[in-house]
């Protein structure tokens, strides 16, 4: 189970002499030739940081929106600053060729992170539309699969489920390979969602010997909260990490205890949750917690969810092997992003595992009118019947392809055939540039006018970080330091066509130094997951180019105009629309 890429990443700086952030906890050796690498690694880190930090705006406060540089100007300094940033263009002609909706539509996508099966010209070839047809449209008979969902007992599902039909087959085996994962080791089953895929662990989890639930999430997260309410009603004890404010660290030394073992025993402690970065902040975290944790006596979980496309490939799950690991894909980038999720489970795991029915585990079926459509004799009658049917089927591992010349026809999943082509050096370079300019540059944004330099935004969680990952957590606060809501934010960037989405931090641990910004910032009521702050959130996919992150800064700006907000009412007034909710 050795990546492919461990050679290549070595060379993932924009500069072309760092090693991949990733890896920095792998076992290290005491050779002159290890430390001499180290020493380049760090100091190319540093040089990253410090050129992104002296090269954009070092002296430069921008009070009001129409004092920006032009976009040209801007992408010019961005090139000539990051000159590896050049090599990344065959993004560029890809995102033209192959996904080309997004330019036509003229909407930028900064709301999820994740990864698409499939190009949006893929979909087209097989499913032409109108140009007047809504995305809801496009999706609601989708031309490649449909999902049907069933209860049943996973571990039975996981001893005697096999392969499912040809079709499902063919999803799971070119799914493992994307993600470097053995079928040796790990069996895999599709699940509705990423919530369920945890609620599913959850349910079949031994929670009765091995009682606790510890998880590192620094933002609030629907599918943890999921697991937390299935874990909490089997009797588990659930604990979480905290995170130093403001810049969303870990709090390591109240972690260390948590994880470790205070007394000698060889017990299983419990389950382990744990992202190799927050799909919130940003921030990103060290393989040593699941070593820690597996030395320890845990069995980890880990979410992939929030890894952006081929950081799998510097995973090293031949020395971690984690027991459970989540990850899920939607359909195509900038269309509906609904897709499934995907839960692998360590094969010496199913033995413990208890018998639970799981409600979300979903097949995967050829969609109607498809070229993998089942026989025709069997497609007649209501869809619960063809439901039914197709479920009996795969249970039986015999679904029927109506042309038996297309038995051997491999689908082509061409999102991650894209992903796979560009390489982990590739799409790193591109989103670290993309999310550093950025957070740089939302930084030089202040209020005109104000004694106290008030600046526009604030960022939580990582600032210019060689290995930060592609999210961002910020709020937008006016003139007089008032926060201007989140919502309010994501409302007026969808209509100036910018998809933003909104979050909140969680599991905050203040130094006594912050107790004044403690009782500015907390203004939600105290849930299970301690006091919780309402943030804007950003995501740099790897088809993002300059110009999205300069369009989102470019419109943040705005709000450096005191009646930003009131034009924008009238505005909205003026096209007769109806609610006014601004």
């Amino acid at each position: 189970m050795h990546s492919p890429c461990f050679k290549e990443v070595e060379q993932v700086c924009s500069h072309g002499c760092c090693s991949n952030p990733l890896l920095f906890v792998l076992p290290a050796t005491t050779t002159t030739t290890t430390e001499k690498r180290n020493s380049t690694s760090s100091a190319c880190r540093k040089n990253f940081a410090n050129t992104t930090t002296t090269s954009f705006f070092a002296n430069t406060r921008f009070t009001d929106h129409e004092s920006l540089p032009s976009f040209k100007e801007s992408l010019a300094t961005f090139t000539r600053t990051y000159p590896k940033y050049s090599d990344t263009a065959r993004v560029d002609r890809m995102r033209g060729q192959e996904y080309y909706h997004l330019s036509l539509s003229n909407r930028i996508c900064l709301d999820y992170i994740g990864i698409g099966l499939f190009s949006h010209l893929q979909l087209q070839t097989h499913h032409p539309v109108s140009p007047s047809s809504s995305s809801s449209d496009l999706h609601s008979d989708f031309p490649f699969f449909s999902t049907i969902y069933k209860s049943v007992n996973l571990k039975t599902q996981l001893v005697h489920g096999g392969e499912g039909s040809e079709f499902e087959a063919s999803f799971r085996k070119r799914i493992m390979e994307f993600m470097n994962v053995s079928g040796d080791d790990y069996s895999l089953v599709f699940t509705s969602n990423k919530s369920s895929a945890f609620k599913i662990v959850s349910e079949a989890y031994p929670f009765q010997t091995s009682r606790k639930l510890l998880t590192v999430y620094d933002y609030k997260s629907e599918a943890v909260d999921a697991m937390v309410s299935a874990s909490e009603k089997r009797g588990a004890k659930i604990m979480s990490a905290e995170f130093k404010w403001p810049r969303m660290r870990i709090h390591s030394a109240r972690l260390r205890k948590l994880v470790e073992r205070k007394r000698k025993k060889k017990k299983a402690r419990g389950l382990f949750v744990f992202p190799l970065q927050s799909r919130t902040t940003g921030a990103s975290y060290s393989y040593q917690w699941m070593s820690m944790a597996q030395e320890n006596g845990w069995h980890v979980l880990l979410d992939a969810c929030a890894l952006g496309p081929k950081d799998m490939d510097s995973f090293g799950l031949s020395l971690f092997r984690p027991d459970f690991l989540i990850c899920s894909f939607y359909k195509v980038f900038g269309e509906n992003p609904t897709g499934f999720g995907c839960l692998f489970v360590k094969k010496s795991m199913i033995p413990i595992m208890e018998d639970s029915t799981s409600v979300g585990i979903a097949t995967l079926v050829p969609a109607k009118n498809s070229s993998f459509q089942p026989d025709e004799e069997h497609s007649s009658g209501s869809d619960l019947e063809l439901q039914q049917h197709q479920s009996f089927l795969q249970t039986q591992n015999q679904i029927v392809i109506h042309d038996q010349k297309k038995k051997n026809l491999e689908i082509e999943y061409r999102g991650l055939d894209h992903v796979d082509s560009l390489g982990l050096m590739l799409i790193s370079t591109r989103t670290r540039c993309l999310i550093n300019w950025l957070t740089n540059a939302l930084t030089k944004l202040q209020h005109p006018n104000t004694e106290t330099k008030t600046p526009l935004v604030q960022i939580y969680g990582p600032r210019i970080r060689f290995d930060r990952g592609p999210a961002l957590a910020f709020n937008v606060y006016d003139w007089k330091g008032e926060k201007v809501e989140p919502a309010l934010v994501q409302k007026l960037s969808d209509r100036n066509n910018i998809s933003l989405s909104q979050g909140f931090l969680q599991q905050i641990w203040f130094a006594d130094k912050y107790a004044d910004e403690k009782e500015r910032l907390i203004t939600t009521k105290k849930t299970k997951g301690g006091q919780e702050i309402a943030v804007v959130t950003a995501a740099i996919n790897f088809l993002a180019d300059f110009e999205d992150v300069y369009r989102l800064w470019a419109f943040i700006a705005r709000f450096l105009d005191a009646d930003f907000v009131e034009k924008e009412r009238w505005r909205y007034t003026a096209l007769d629309q109806k609610t006014i909710e601004v």
